[in-house]
């Protein structure tokens, strides 16, 4: 993958940072966007000090102007973006629907819906132009994009939508040869996830400690998805802890 761009939103941590590393040592230069520049920065201090190349931006995915920024940096760093995998995303008090605010809501559509809206919005652009032309596009759906969580009304349905992004971009992308894809996550180990080890909200309103796994298996399988040439496509993976209650009746 020599001479290859990646790029990683919400790459400051979790997901992101360990999938960020994991296309760094696959021999991608990585472009690390986020909204902190310290957690950045350590990210891209852990991939030089590997022997990798990383090029951190400060950007907020839901904002039109800090996106296009952050394309603008990259075409001008790099001349052309191969592979971005749009990770970044939060989620909302875990409350009843009907007692969400409409703040809370609003901000989940910013980052998890309207964000990688702009950011597959911009990968078409620059891939578009760029020569050889294209690309290829990997979204971050969740299992909340398959099966909703109680009390997660914004995140369970911004991750529908995603998906909905998804299948749109890799219909409008076939004239250029952009690819995309989505990998949907159920409880990578992460600093997100620490609270399932003392249980969670399940479907029948009782808690539970949920199983998680390694998130080092999530990058390693964005790697994967990545490194696939362009006539070939993972429209949708799930990779879960095998024994958390994903299938099943709940």
């Amino acid at each position: 993958m020599t001479g290859k761009i990646a790029m990683v939103t919400g790459a400051g941590s979790g997901i992101g940072k360990a999938s960020a590393i994991a296309l760094a040592k696959a021999g991608y230069k990585v472009v690390i966007t986020g909204r902190r520049k310290e957690p950045l920065d350590e990210v891209a201090a852990a991939i030089a000090g590997a022997g990798g190349e990383a090029y951190a931006v400060t950007a907020d995915v839901g904002d039109p102007k800090s996106v296009e920024a952050l394309f603008a940096a990259t075409k001008e760093k790099y001349g052309r973006l191969d592979v971005i995998f749009n990770n970044a995303g939060i989620t909302a008090p875990a409350v009843p629907l009907e007692d969400l605010s409409f703040d809370d809501w609003q901000k989940v559509v910013a980052a998890n819906l309207t964000g990688v809206f702009l950011c597959v919005q911009g990968a078409f652009r620059l891939m578009k132009e760029q020569q050889p032309m294209g690309g290829r596009i990997i979204n971050n759906g969740s299992i909340s994009s398959q099966t909703p969580r109680p009390y997660a009304v914004a995140y369970n349905a911004t991750k529908h939508g995603v998906l909905g992004i998804t299948k749109s971009a890799a219909l409008d992308g076939r004239p250029y040869d952009i690819a995309c894809g989505q990998i949907d996550i159920g409880n990578a180990a992460t600093d997100m996830t620490s609270r399932m080890t003392g249980g969670v909200l399940q479907a029948n309103m009782t808690r539970a400690p949920e199983p998680r796994m390694d998130v080092q298996k999530v990058a390693d399988a964005v790697v994967f998805m990545a490194g696939l040439p362009l006539d070939a496509n993972v429209l949708t993976m799930t990779i879960m802890a095998t024994k958390m209650p994903l299938v099943g009746r709940g």
